[in-house]
């Protein structure tokens, strides 16, 4: 992992494991190589970020209204498909198992009517990866469970889920001309260090310092095992 204060550098950085993460991610874009394989808890960690982005007033205010956004992924999955897919999850539990089929049904109904119910709630982030590098049409067409959806994400975000807890502020960057937008975030598993090369590369003039806030487990805390797995797929939910 590159210095906590270090700006995006020119080439893909290759970020060591956070403290408890899933080992060393490879470079994805060594070139003629094999694809890597995308590294996603079951349960992802949280990590905290800190980005920094400087530079002139007139292009700080382009870059925030270009990164604000709902802050999901806008999957193109028909509604039912969605409950029938969690029909067939839930029922393929080896009997006995604690829920009838008519429950399976309810269940899954009511699962299919919270998505439907949080995809036209009035969400807002104000760093949302997918209005900066949006997923290509036909993949949201595939859904978040797709391989191939989650190697686009891992590649070209470095992160398999969108940014949660995003907070911003303006702050006048000491000793320097220009003016400062600080946004705060949790990325999953990993730092979206492939989305910052690509933003800075979009957004020449400005200036991108990004800092991951980690934290140790405290002294009463068991360290994670060494034994942790990772995993090629993600829920279809991403509540």
């Amino acid at each position: 992992m590159p210095p906590p204060t270090a700006t995006v550098p020119a080439v893909l950085l290759r970020p060591a494991a956070a403290p408890g993460g899933a080992g060393t991610r490879a470079d994805a874009t060594t070139p003629g190589g094999p694809a890597p394989e995308a590294l996603c808890l079951p349960s992802p960690d949280w990590l905290k970020h800190l980005l920094a982005v400087s530079g002139p007033a007139a292009d700080l205010a382009a870059f925030q209204a270009t990164a604000a956004g709902p802050g999901i992924i806008p999957w193109r999955q028909a509604a039912a498909d969605l409950a029938e897919g969690w029909f067939n999850r839930i029922v393929a539990v080896p009997v006995p198992r604690t829920i009838s089929v008519a429950g399976a049904h309810t269940l899954a109904d009511r699962l299919r009517d919270a998505v439907e119910a949080w995809a036209v709630a009035d969400t807002h982030a104000a760093l949302d990866l997918h209005a900066l590098i949006p997923v290509p049409a036909d993949l949201l067409a595939r859904g978040p469970d797709d391989p191939t959806v989650i190697a686009w994400l891992w590649a070209h975000w470095g992160t398999t889920w969108p940014l949660r807890h995003v907070t911003r502020r303006s702050d006048p960057p000491a000793g320097q001309g220009g003016e400062r937008l600080v946004f705060r975030f949790h990325a999953a598993d990993w730092s979206p260090w492939p989305a910052l090369c690509a933003i800075r590369d979009h957004w020449p003039v400005l200036r991108f310092a990004l800092q991951p806030e980690y934290e140790m487990p405290s002294a009463t805390e068991p360290a994670p095992g060494p034994t942790r797995q990772h995993r090629t797929t993600k829920p279809a939910s991403q509540a």
